[in-house]
């Protein structure tokens, strides 16, 4: 069994301050991808450069304290690259991890911000994911998409769908999007195993959101649906802390 685990920390050097060496060592995911680290590697220590048991891959956005994603891993890849486009690898947004068995992509998908100011953005950058997963699917390959992809798909995955019609994150054509994604061929890991409400990734820092457990649902893991049989559970880690994210696990055979 490997285990898989994606997280949103929201600023890597801010969550190692808050125990995140100690839930790795205790966790002890095979794989962790990490979004929105926020960093680039000469800002960090060894302690999350070199965590005992693992190799680190870093993708850092140009602009300092922006974006980002990494990938810590116990066993080493066959490769490990960018999306190879030059307007999402500028904010560090995507890497992608060549193993045995599967290709995992670890993405910090854009937020479309107030007014669908970079919806366009957004959906270019979704729209190369799915060219690139379609590319290796193809190829008869397992493909694992996680990360967080700042889109609620479903009413199910916010606690007011209603009120947030026009706000980013569940903008019609983000949501027309997550259709298109899943008639194209790959399965919401986390929805094969819980259809329950009330499941939530992340909570806003205002009005108590997080002890109300007001949320959204917004960080996946997918696969495509060839290779589903390959994923023994799904589960929120709602109660790790550290971020306004919490991580989401995946366990495959």
């Amino acid at each position: 069994m490997t285990k898989l685990i994606t997280w949103n920390v929201n600023g890597i050097r801010a969550v190692i301050k808050k125990d995140f060496l100690s839930w790795l060592d205790e966790e002890q995911p095979d794989i962790l991808a990490i979004q929105e680290t926020k960093a680039h590697p000469e800002q960090l220590t060894d302690e999350i450069l070199k965590p005992k048991g693992y190799k680190t891959f870093w993708m850092s956005a140009e602009k300092k304290g922006y974006s980002g994603v990494a990938l810590l891993t116990k066993k080493e890849p066959l490769s490990v690259q960018p999306l190879g486009v030059d307007e999402f690898d500028s904010e560090g947004r995507v890497l992608i991890a060549e193993y045995e068995n599967f290709f995992l992509i670890n993405g910090y998908f854009p937020n479309s911000q107030e007014a669908g100011k970079r919806l366009d953005y957004k959906l270019r950058y979704c729209n190369e994911i799915l060219r690139k997963s379609n590319e290796y699917k193809r190829d008869g390959k397992c493909v694992i998409i996680c990360g967080d992809l700042n889109i609620a798909h479903k009413p199910i995955d916010l606690a007011n769908p209603k009120r947030n019609e026009g706000n980013p994150g569940y903008l019609p054509e983000e949501r027309a999007w997550m259709d298109s994604f899943v008639s194209e061929g790959y399965v919401d890991a986390f929805r094969m195993f819980n259809q329950e409400p009330e499941q939530y990734t992340w909570w806003s820092y205002r009005f108590q959101a997080r002890a109300n457990n007001i949320g959204w649902r917004i960080d996946y893991f997918c696969i495509n649906e060839e290779f589903s049989h390959y994923i023994q559970d799904a589960t929120i880690l709602n109660s790790v802390m550290g971020s306004d994210h919490c991580p989401v696990r995946i366990t495959i055979k």
